[in-house]
């Protein structure tokens, strides 16, 4: 397999340009608006001594330096990006489009709501359909991204207890060996101890280790269906009831939802509280194209009969109500029992309205198939490289994934020495994308790949071919293996000095100074 990327020998952009060009005037204030807000004064105590050191460059330059860039990096637009319980899929344009229209990016937090009714409408639509696939009550779309989101609903159990006056006996949260990070850490900066479940060999949650560790301690148990292997938990029905028991609360991660989405619900298996995460199921881009949004919904479980409060009064944040006498749309801001305000204003409404326009594009129908094609590409990328000398499938090979598979590259480590981090830089040096290695963690040499339902079969052809000739190489020539990659911008990385704080330069500022010699 024949691959280059593009290689441009490009300097920062602080490093092009010279002083005093510029590429955009700053047009002056008319005169009749002068009059009529007079000067912007400038408050002294934010007021700069000096101005900002920014770069000074033409437009010509600015696009053309960006442009190189992209020709030298790797995104969804290029080609699979299979991080596994990540759901990299492509980012439809038209969603694109529409939320990148002014008559929304130019709106403002701080408008009257009764200017932007628009708006309100397709929140309050949003909330609805996003509640009704996870099979919940009720929806905020208040909190910023899926993690943001956890904790919320890790608060949301604290806070439960809180009112029915056992938070100082629930003092735990139950989570599996084979979680997500986040869980864990959400739990404990709630306040709570974790308490960590194996997984059976099977792949599911040890339902026995389960029994063993609830108690009236237990506040809760966090997981997510389909688990971090792929594999559905199917005992959650009788899980549910052993938390709910003890009067604990089930609380949903939202991460594999794409493995599920219209054929069951979080609701139904007997979660109380689900999170979202649009940018994962409902098309909106990550991090570079973000920022994220984390929904988070909830049953109308009755907390307090006597004081008539439900589990819908502790959400964070203000959520979109429709007044029938007045025809309008308004905010209903948090009440005296929730959790609070979890960020400034009322949600990240850009990747929002990219759900929004997603979900009403693909319908009911649309959204069933998009688990179904997930699902599809998954297993049929197992039965492509299931046999492959090298690579072994952890937990009951025999069972079929859902969203997502964790395969193993522990026989070719133990073979011949070459590691699943090897097996990623084989994969770049070809022109893929590495999948999420090392996690989850109950899995040695872990390879964890999802191709998401917008991925094509001749894709999945490819990577599984490139994975096998990997395998190949490796038992042939280890060494050969161990120099990969040669083919891209970057080569061999030394990670534990990539990660070291002497070598991490987050910003010019940082890097100037240290070529002053003023920091190390």
């Amino acid at each position: 397999m024949v691959f280059k990327q593009a290689k441009w020998d490009e300097p920062l952009i602080y490093e092009l340009g010279c002083e005093g060009r510029i590429g955009f005037l700053v047009p002056e204030v008319e005169e009749d608006i002068r009059r009529e807000v007079g000067e912007i004064q400038i408050p002294d105590k934010i007021r700069r001594e000096n101005p900002p050191e920014l770069p000074e460059l033409s437009e010509v330059e600015v696009v053309r330096h960006f442009i190189r860039l992209s020709q030298m990096t790797y995104g969804v637009d290029n080609g699979p990006i299979p991080l596994g319980s990540c759901t990299m899929k492509y980012n439809p344009k038209i969603s694109e489009s529409i939320a990148s229209d002014p008559r929304i990016t130019l709106l403002h937090p701080l408008q009257d709501e009764d200017t932007v009714q628009g708006l309100l409408e397709i929140m309050y639509l949003l909330q609805k359909w996003l509640a009704n696939i996870v099979g919940m009550d009720v929806c905020t779309l208040h909190p910023a991204a899926g993690a943001h989101s956890e904790l919320a609903g890790v608060l949301i159990i604290r806070k439960y207890h809180e009112l029915k006056g056992q938070l100082n006996r629930k003092k735990e949260i139950i989570v599996p060996d084979s979680a997500h990070g986040t869980n864990p850490a959400s739990a404990a900066m709630a306040g709570f101890r974790v308490v960590t479940v194996r997984s059976a060999p099977d792949g599911n949650i040890d339902i026995e280790a389960v029994k063993a560790v609830v108690s009236d301690r237990t506040a809760g148990l966090m997981l997510t269906n389909p688990n971090t292997l792929g594999l559905f938990e199917e005992n959650i029905v009788e899980l549910a009831e052993i938390i709910h028991e003890v009067d604990g609360l089930l609380y949903y991660d939202g991460a594999n939802l794409n493995g599920i989405m219209g054929y069951t619900r979080p609701g139904d298996m007997g979660f109380d509280i689900a999170h979202i995460n649009i940018h994962k199921t409902f098309g909106s881009p990550h991090g570079g194209g973000g920022p994220g949004a984390g929904p988070l919904c909830v049953k109308e479980r009755i907390v307090d009969p006597e004081r008539n409060i439900k589990l819908s009064d502790l959400l964070p944040g203000p959520i979109v109500k429709y007044d029938n006498v007045r025809k309008k749309y308004y905010l209903k801001k948090p009440g005296k029992y929730s959790i609070g305000w979890l960020k400034s204003f009322f949600a990240n409404t850009i990747p929002l309205i990219k759900a929004f326009i997603y979900i009403a594009c693909l319908g009911p129908q649309g959204l069933k198939e998009v688990t179904e094609q997930a699902v599809i590409n998954t297993n049929y990328f197992i039965k492509k490289l299931k046999d492959t000398k090298g690579y072994s499938l952890p937990y009951d090979p025999e069972r079929y994934r859902k969203h997502e598979v964790v395969f193993s590259a522990k026989p070719m480590t133990q073979d011949v020495g070459v590691t699943a981090e090897d097996v990623c830089k084989g994969l770049l040096d070809a022109g893929f994308y590495a999948p999420t290695m090392y996690f989850p963690l109950i899995v040695q040499e872990a390879l964890m790949i999802e191709f998401t339902d917008t991925e094509t079969k001749e894709n999945i052809d490819k990577y599984a071919e490139r994975m096998k000739e990997i395998a190949k190489i490796a038992y042939e020539n280890p060494e050969e293996a161990k120099k990969w990659p040669r083919n891209t911008v970057v080569t061999r990385v030394d990670l534990v000095k990539a990660n070291h704080p002497k070598t991490v330069t987050p910003s010019w500022r940082v890097l100037k100074l240290r070529k002053e010699g003023k920091i190390k």
